[in-house]
């Protein structure tokens, strides 16, 4: 794992040669050795497609790519950080929540209606989201931003985890997911600023929830 914890709000990243890292733009706080930092109007690895899906959405991040030899420190807005490793799966996380990650890792988009149909395309509306959500796979480390802290929830077969829309921050994992309609005095339940929605994450992985509903 590139990244070391400092402390909830920053992180920082070893860069050695002959290995890329992306991290948002404004992201980096200091930096030792010979490291280098250029924009990036690819996407990532993602390619064309990945701009076009999120210049669709209207939710482009510009990227800086990474190169050198030496550490990186990172932090953003004084968000709360948390870094997922991953092992081969696919994290499913919203763009403007991306920090820093490896450059092994394959970027795309994902169209939200592939996952819960029409109800995939509410859930962008309701929380404010886009439509496209941004997908990175392989094996390695990944930071994401997040307000008032992170928790990892488990994901198993036949037990599915709702959440409210507005807390959720990425999943990873064969998860799907769908907007459910919450009734009567479940209204009240939830941090989403009376909104009578919930998303229910169901297979096999794992939700992280942010301890707040702003957005970033």
């Amino acid at each position: 794992m590139p990244f070391r914890e400092v402390n909830s709000k920053m992180v920082e990243a070893t860069v050695v040669p002959g290995q890329k890292m992306f991290s948002q733009r404004g992201a980096m706080l200091a930096y030792r050795g010979e490291v280098s930092f250029t924009p990036n109007m690819q996407g990532g690895q993602g390619g064309l497609a990945s701009v076009i899906g999120r210049r669709v959405a209207g939710e482009a991040t510009p990227l800086m790519t990474v190169e050198g030899n030496g550490t990186v420190m990172f932090g953003h807005g004084g968000h709360h950080i948390q870094v997922i490793q991953l092992t081969g799966d696919t994290l499913y996380v919203e763009a403007d929540r991306l920090l820093a990650f490896d450059g092994t890792l394959q970027q795309g988009t994902m169209f939200m209606g592939s996952q819960g149909g029409v109800m995939g395309m509410v859930r962008g509306q309701v929380t404010g989201q886009g439509l496209f959500t941004t997908t990175l796979k392989g094996h390695g480390a990944v930071a994401v931003m997040a307000h008032g802290g992170v928790i990892e929830l488990p994901i198993t077969p036949g037990r599915a985890v709702h959440v409210d829309p507005q807390a959720y921050v990425a999943h990873h994992g064969d998860v799907r997911n769908k907007l459910s309609t919450a009734l009567g005095w479940r209204d009240m339940v939830g941090r989403g600023s009376g909104e009578a929605f919930q998303l229910e994450l169901s297979g096999s992985g794992a939700v992280y929830v942010q301890a707040s509903e702003e957005k970033l």
